[in-house]
């Protein structure tokens, strides 16, 4: 039985760990992301979602790839942390952070879909923020809002198809993405750590194993899953 990953930034934090998950189950990895996966075994495809035609190179390796596969887990994972009131929103970033975290999962599903047989699965990676909105993060919970919508489309337009979907949305992940965001500041990693109840950042492996629950489990299609450790709430 041929199972492939087709996974977003899987060069790095939850991205990698998931790929590692899912090689360790027997899938074949394919990589998209402007960073070259440190994992040997894994396919990359060089693809910088910011930049507005990227699936014209990439779709026809992809493809390629793709044929005579039993089951693709394909998971949304890239994403643009941008920062920003909704006065303060740059036009640029704004548009980047569509095209990354929005419009890429779309051009994907188009190219993957029709490859997808009975049993494979489409995983959005959302956030906490999916459901929420904090201040100064407009662009991104705007985003991650849309991504949890998309989700839920999927659900109902791949309804008899045997194909299901989820949103896992982690809490503060201990992810490099995570720590470039703060400036890798030590008292403002424990401030973060003390919002949950377990007093700690997300493990990227805590994610991972999740998104392959997600994967074997259609009993989870069009949810929405937090895994954010038990957020407090003031």
């Amino acid at each position: 039985m041929k199972k492939m990953l087709v996974m977003t930034g899987g060069s790095r934090g939850i991205g990698l760990a998931a790929v590692r998950q899912f090689l360790s189950a027997g899938y074949v990895v394919i990589n998209l992301s402007r960073s070259q996966c440190p994992l040997e075994e894994v396919q990359h495809l060089d693809a910088d979602f910011s930049r507005q035609g990227w699936e014209k190179t990439i779709s026809p390796r992809l493809t390629e790839l793709l044929r005579g596969a039993d089951e693709i887990v394909l998971v949304h994972n890239s994403a643009f942390l941008g920062k920003g009131a909704v006065g303060q929103l740059q036009a640029d970033d704004a548009r980047s952070a569509l095209e990354i975290n929005v419009l890429a999962p779309i051009i994907l599903n188009e190219i993957v879909l029709p490859h997808m047989a009975s049993g494979s699965s489409i995983l959005y990676l959302g956030s906490t923020l999916s459901e929420k909105a904090v201040p100064n993060s407009a662009i991104y919970v705007t985003t991650k809002h849309a991504i949890a919508g998309l989700m839920r489309s999927t659900c109902q337009d791949l309804s008899g198809t045997g194909i299901h979907t989820a949103c896992v949305c982690p809490g503060f992940t201990d992810t490099e993405m995570l720590r470039q965001h703060i400036g890798d500041d030590s008292e403002t990693l424990r401030s973060i750590a003390a919002t949950n109840t377990q007093g700690r950042l997300v493990n990227p492996e805590e994610i991972a194993d999740l998104l392959y629950y997600c994967a074997q489990s259609p009993v989870v299609n069009g949810s929405i899953i937090h895994a954010n450790l038990g957020q407090v709430e003031n």
